[in-house]
């Protein structure tokens, strides 16, 4: 897959006995020591109904800061996330100083419909090294996240928005911020993104980079099935392995550095 050789799902979930493919898993990853997660659709399954109850109050928070109706409100919300990444980076883009009236109500939502998820819980606590969470929303939405998935305990903090100087991710300052506060050598470190252009510092810095997908079926609530296999397409060069289940792949990988 790409000039890279990215390792396909396909393959991820090949038999453990398959010697290339963890000789392969092993030269890729043998030298990371710092392993960096995003958090939403990342740490938990596209399909799993907690971003599409971000995404509504996001859009609740714009009807009631600007006055406007429900459609106005989620084009708004749209246009937002195109242009600068994340809603909040636009309202701080207009110089409108609401970030924590903003994340505070954005994500006041019940995860309990998230499952834990064993598997994953097993094979991120078997990683050898620091474990950090990354991720463009808020510190408390990270812990409280990790916490109901069964993940509590397990890292050893969680960046976020506002450490990073409300500039989200995939900006530069946002990566250089990170790296900063945790002392973390990108050429050691591996980061798991299930957005394609996250990874595009990540790899130019030297991070080994992991792509997470949607599973065949699976509906990620911010872009259409299309849109995702497009996504997978364009990041053959910036992303190392491409997997559908970060839990199995994860597996695998402990298993041959193991």
């Amino acid at each position: 897959m790409g000039k890279l050789g990215a390792i396909s799902a396909a393959r991820i979930a090949a038999p453990p006995q398959a010697p290339a493919a963890e000789e392969e898993l092993r030269a890729r990853f043998g030298h990371v020591t710092t392993w960096v997660f995003d958090l939403d659709n990342t740490l938990y399954p596209a399909d799993s109904g907690i971003w599409p109850l971000i995404d509504e109050r996001i859009t609740l928070f714009l009807i009631d800061l600007f006055g406007l109706d429900g459609q106005s409100a989620r084009a708004l919300h749209q246009h937002y996330y195109l242009r600068h990444g994340t809603t909040l980076r636009g309202l701080v883009e207009e110089d409108i100083d609401e970030a924590e009236r903003f994340l505070e109500f954005v994500h006041d939502i019940d995860r309990s419909i998230l499952k834990p998820n064993p598997t994953l819980v097993r094979e991120v606590a078997r990683l050898a090294g620091r474990k950090l969470i990354f991720t463009n929303g808020s510190r408390n939405h990270a812990i409280l996240t990790a916490r109901q998935i069964g993940l509590d305990g397990l890292f050893e903090d969680a960046f976020d928005i506002v450490a990073a100087g409300l500039t989200p991710k995939p900006g530069r300052a946002a990566y250089d911020a990170f790296f900063e506060r945790y002392g973390v050598d990108p050429a050691s470190a591996a980061m798991f993104e299930d957005v394609a252009k996250n990874l595009v510092v990540p790899k130019a810095l030297g991070m080994t980079t992991v792509l997470v997908t949607p599973k065949p079926g699976q509906d990620d609530h911010r872009q259409p099935h299309d849109r995702v296999s497009a996504a997978v397409a364009a990041a053959a060069h910036l992303a190392d392995v491409v997997t559908d289940d970060l839990g199995l792949f994860l597996g695998r990988l402990n298993d041959a550095l193991a």
